[in-house]
Order: structure tokens, then sequence, then C-alpha cells
């Protein structure tokens, strides 16, 4: 779009170059169970999640994921996904 286009451009139109399909999705970092998965680092833990449970030991802790051992395996669980925690 050049400078010409610019000046009869209506405002109440979709500015073309911006895709109007594009979302944003954020989820708010929960600092409460961050600092209780880094608390049972090396620990084993069954995690509830909104897709179901999860036991295995804790790797280590980001602000917005949790890393488990299960049997040799990693899983990166999404804290924005946890239900409830509980150490063994």
């Amino acid at each position: 779009m050049n400078s010409n286009q610019m000046l009869n451009y209506n405002v109440n139109q979709p500015f073309p170059h911006h895709p109007t399909s594009h979302h944003v999705v954020v989820h708010p970092v929960d600092p409460y169970v961050v600092e209780t998965l880094k608390s049972v680092i090396g620990k084993y833990v069954v995690l509830e999640t909104t897709r179901g449970r999860i036991d295995g030991c804790v790797v280590d802790c980001k602000p917005d994921h949790v890393i488990l051992d299960v049997y040799g395996k990693k899983f990166f669980v999404r804290i924005s996904e946890i239900v409830w925690i509980m150490p063994n």
C-alpha cells in the first residue's frame, strides 16, 4: 500500500496487512504452583491435569511447564493444565 492509498483508506475496513483471524492466547503464570513444583524437584509426584493423571519424578520446573521423568521418558506438562499436585 503506497502513501496515496493510505490517505484514501477507509478506517471502517480491516487494514489489508493485518490478518483478521490472528488470536493470541495468554496463560498467566501461577507462581505458587511453580514454587511448589520447584520444592519437589527430584521427588515423585502425581499430577492431575485437564487431560488426566500423570505420575513421575519432577526433573525441572519452568514458569510455564514442568518436566516429569516417567520410566525414563520425559514429559513436558503445561502448568496452566495442572488441576492438583500430590507429592509422594
